[in-house]
């Protein structure tokens, strides 16, 4: 397997329909934490609205991907974060997440079929409450605004460690 160095973090979404603003937010965080803890070398801060072709360039030649995104799920619950992991080795369909008409499913199985996914693709789908036009997250999906950083933060931590070790 070939080894990449670079890291992608895509917030999708719009900042413009409330809740579906949450990947920006992350990101947003993320820059912010960066300016006094900088992330390690080679790690790209992005968002994107979701078009596929969008995001397969964001994370083309990635070694570590990881989306944030917002979610529709019936019934819902929100604020909750699904986790999801795909290696571009083990990859079957997968289920589309996001909450655009085209999404990270579809991008997903285009990178696939064209051979443009990352080596390792992490999603964080969160369940939203509101979609509505307007700013400002709603409460619950604000208030994992900072764990999700956090969690983002471990996943690249957990990528370095793995492919200083060669498991990736």
């Amino acid at each position: 397997m070939r080894t990449h160095a670079r890291i992608a973090v895509v917030g999708v979404g719009n900042e413009f329909r409330r809740d579906d603003g949450v990947g920006w937010a992350v990101v947003a965080r993320l820059r912010q934490r960066a300016e006094s803890r900088p992330l390690p070398p080679g790690t790209v801060l992005a968002t994107c609205d979701g078009d596929p072709g969008r995001l397969i360039g964001l994370w083309e030649g990635a070694g570590l991907a990881v989306v944030v995104d917002a979610a529709h799920a019936h019934p819902g619950s929100p604020g909750r974060v699904h986790r999801i992991e795909l290696d571009a080795e083990r990859l079957d369909r997968p289920p589309t997440t996001s909450s655009h008409g085209l999404g990270l499913g579809e991008a997903v199985e285009l990178a696939r079929v064209l051979g443009r996914l990352p080596g390792h693709l992490v999603i964080y789908a969160v369940e939203g409450a509101d979609s509505s036009l307007g700013t400002g997250l709603s409460p619950a999906v604000a208030g994992v605004v900072n764990p999700l950083a956090d969690s983002v933060e471990e996943e690249i931590v957990r990528h370095r460690v793995a492919a200083a070790r060669g498991e990736r």
